[in-house]
């Protein structure tokens, strides 16, 4: 252990007792990397009293290096793991012992995700934005399977540092798939040693597939990212009639080209991407003849402050209300709202729905028109709601200093929304009645631009993300409880790098 001027091509760590190697490819972090095929780690599969590194690689000079297994050395007979052994080394005189150490939380997700990466890179003459795309870390370690890192035996000097989810594990950032948490600037060691983070998905760089063919009327235009439909431009020739629709596809990275009046057997589009445009011509194959399906998305037993929802296998471009009745147990039909949502492809109804009544919904033909022209036979629906005392009610007093705009969500634990408030009240006291018995937490978001949404952050133009809370504790709500809580909201935003305790 601690060995300097290192130079040996294999090393051997004996055991008092008989141990097993577990997820050694997840656990086991070399500081500075190496590639696989530079070393080989021994038994894997059997037991032994002995953990055998092969050296395949020369190693550089006057470097300290830590082999830490995390959490992968279990002795054989009960299982117990040794928690984060590390042998460590130096091909120099001395070995390197500063330490950087912090918490790593995800910047919108209640949960953290583990086996979270950190990476040091030296600042250097050669070192730029680009570096963490490009070339590998000198230094790098893990938060395993805690949110908690800790770098150590580093040598003195200016570095930048990022913690990022290094999905493809090859120590480079790849902002389609991998999150990141970075500092604006370098941090300096010795005086440094506490660094937090949050990490973040970026939003991927927009990519276009090659459009396709899918039916009559119909192309697909795939993409990564974030597609503008305004990218897409018809460059053929075309009818006075010839009309299109575009909407994005609910199940895939994909937008739906829809048009009609179109007599030929291809169609030549273009992509605009940046200064250019990319041109294709799709040709039309085989015909499967597309009819309206209507079908109902709210289950039949629906909440007192839901809309009923159904949706379209095609565009919808005309509603008439005068078509669709609700009628209730009183067989009396009330009046309601409705709304076509931007995508075209999903309805919903909005009415004061009365607890444990049972709802008839009746659409005839022509209360919904699709972009064709065509509708649908007669359909009928129902849904129920249940006894008020089903339902339970969480009030909520906002605790804070400022009056930044935000956004309110009372979130499952899946993170998924149940209710939303994006407008503040004088009282910043905000009620969720009728909620079904569940566990829930509140989600606030500072909402700096005022758009309703959380907006991630950017590595390259140094924006880090909105900033989110959760409340502390889990809310249990149980049916005919009326719960109140707090939530209190720091009056400053906390630092992305925060030298305090863990």
């Amino acid at each position: 252990m601690n060995t300097t001027f290192f130079d040996k091509e294999k090393i051997t760590i004996t055991f008092d007792e008989y141990i097993k190697l577990s997820d050694l490819n997840n656990q086991l972090i070399i500081s500075p990397p190496m590639e696989q095929d530079q070393y080989k780690v021994k038994p894997q599969g059997t037991v032994s009293k002995k953990i055998q590194i092969e050296l395949l690689d020369s190693l550089v000079e006057n470097t300290t290096y830590t082999f830490n297994f995390g959490q992968s050395i279990e002795d054989n007979n009960e299982g117990n793991t040794l928690p984060f052994f590390q042998y460590t080394l130096s091909t120099g005189p001395v070995i390197d012992s500063l330490e950087i150490k912090g918490r790593v939380t995800d910047a919108f997700n209640y949960e953290t995700e583990p086996f979270i990466s950190l990476h040091l890179y030296p600042v250097d003459s050669t070192h730029s934005d680009s570096t963490i795309f490009l070339k590998k870390p000198f230094y790098v370690t893990s938060t395993l399977d805690s949110v908690i890192y800790n770098f150590k035996n580093i040598r003195p000097d200016t570095y930048e540092i990022i913690a990022i989810k290094d999905e493809a594990r090859n120590y480079l950032f790849d902002q389609n798939q991998d999150k990141i948490g970075f500092l604006e600037q370098p941090i300096t060691l010795p005086q440094d040693s506490i660094v937090n983070f949050r990490i973040f998905k970026e939003t991927p760089n927009l990519f276009w597939a090659r459009p396709f063919f899918i039916n009559k009327n119909q192309i697909g235009f795939g993409y990564y990212g974030e597609a503008d439909p305004s990218a897409i431009q018809v460059k053929s020739k075309v009818d006075r009639d010839f009309r299109y629709l575009i909407n994005k596809n609910r199940e895939m990275d994909t937008l739906n080209f829809w048009f009609r009046g179109l007599d030929r057997d291809s169609l030549k589009v273009g992509i605009k991407e940046k200064d250019t445009t990319k041109q294709y011509t799709i040709k039309f194959g085989k015909v499967l003849q597309d009819s309206l399906v209507i079908s109902p998305i709210t289950s039949q037993t629906m909440g007192l402050l839901d809309s009923f929802k159904i949706e379209s296998n095609l565009p919808l471009v005309k509603i008439d209300l005068d078509l669709i009745k609700i009628i209730g147990l009183d067989s009396l039909p009330v009046s309601f709202k409705a709304s076509l949502d931007k995508n075209y492809d999903r309805l919903s109804l909005f009415y004061d729905w009365l607890p444990n009544d049972d709802y008839k919904i009746e659409l005839l033909p022509n209360a919904l028109v699709d972009f064709w022209g065509s509708t649908h036979d007669t359909l009928r629906f129902r849904a129920k709601t249940k006894p008020i005392e089903d339902y339970g009610e969480v009030k909520l007093q906002i605790l804070r200093e400022d009056q930044a705009p935000f956004i309110l969500d009372l979130v499952d634990l899946d993170g998924e929304a149940i209710r939303r408030y994006d407008e503040p009240n004088d009282l910043d006291a905000f009620e969720f009645k009728f909620l079904p018995p569940g566990k829930y937490l509140f989600r606030y978001i500072r909402d700096n631009n005022r758009n309703k949404k959380w907006d991630t952050g950017s590595y390259l133009k140094k924006i880090q993300p909105e900033m989110v809370y959760y409340s502390k504790d889990t809310i249990d709500l149980r049916a005919n409880w009326e719960i109140n809580q707090q939530l209190r909201i720091p009056s400053k935003e906390p630092s992305f790098s925060t030298i305090d305790s863990l």
